[in-house]
């Protein structure tokens, strides 16, 4: 995840073009911004939840689980200062990715392990 200044389409499809490889099938919503996807080098699908949450085997039910999570955890902060943002957008992206609690912990304990390391070096 990360923060972008704008979601034009000028904006959205070079880190698109950068993040995924040519010929990836690329399912969104129907935010026109995506209309780009259409003349691409991607397969493009286009889910309009006003219809439909899926078609077939196709669907954004990732991201939106994403953004739920995130947005549910930084609702109790009541406000988060705009210039820290991006971190508490890492920290998201962080649990959403290690959701289980045991991973969490191995995963904090190894970076842990990295930092000790260095110090003593």
């Amino acid at each position: 995840a990360c923060i972008i200044p704008n979601a034009r389409a000028d904006t959205l499809i070079p880190i698109i073009r950068e993040k995924v490889k040519p010929d990836s099938i690329v399912c969104t919503d129907s935010f026109r911004s995506y209309n780009a996807l259409d003349v691409s080098e991607f397969t493009h699908y286009r889910i309009n939840h006003s219809k439909e949450f899926a078609q077939d085997r196709n669907h954004i039910n990732g991201i939106e689980n994403f953004w739920s999570q995130a947005k549910r955890h930084m609702r109790k902060y009541n406000g988060i200062p705009k210039e820290h943002f991006h971190l508490f957008l890492k920290e998201c992206e962080w649990r959403f990715n290690y959701s289980e609690p045991k991973r969490q912990l191995y995963q904090l304990k190894q970076w842990v392990k990295q930092w000790v390391k260095q110090e003593l070096n």
